[in-house]
């Protein structure tokens, strides 16, 4: 499971969730974490989590993982992380792959030639 190393690193900048006054209690967000790294890793579907290890529905984790993304913590952690691991020299840059397919592009400003 998420082991209290990486916990004391992602809970601090996990946003606080707001006490609700009705409904069930919301599974911590310690307990989320796990459910969201197997799906990131494996790559399995939300709908397939395994129920009898805990995680909770994967909707629910869904969820959570989109409000943290909006809340910009998913890329913050990836930055911090990402900052240590090349710190400590743990990263291969020679096979690394940079993905540029989320950035915009004005036109007129690259190279090569202008569109007729």
């Amino acid at each position: 499971m998420v082991s209290d190393e990486l916990w004391e690193r992602v809970e601090p900048l996990l946003p606080v969730r707001p006490a609700s006054r009705t409904g069930p209690k919301p599974l911590p967000d310690r307990q989320v974490v796990q459910p969201i790294l197997v799906v990131l890793v494996t790559g399995i579907g939300w709908e397939d989590l395994p129920q009898e290890l805990g995680f909770g529905s994967g909707m629910t984790c869904w969820r959570r993982l989109r409000n943290w993304q909006a809340a910009g913590v998913v890329e913050w952690l990836h930055e911090v992380l990402l900052a240590e691991l090349n710190a400590a020299g743990q990263i291969d840059w020679s096979r690394a792959c940079g993905d540029t397919s989320h950035l915009r592009v004005e036109r007129g400003h690259g190279h090569g030639a202008e569109p007729r």
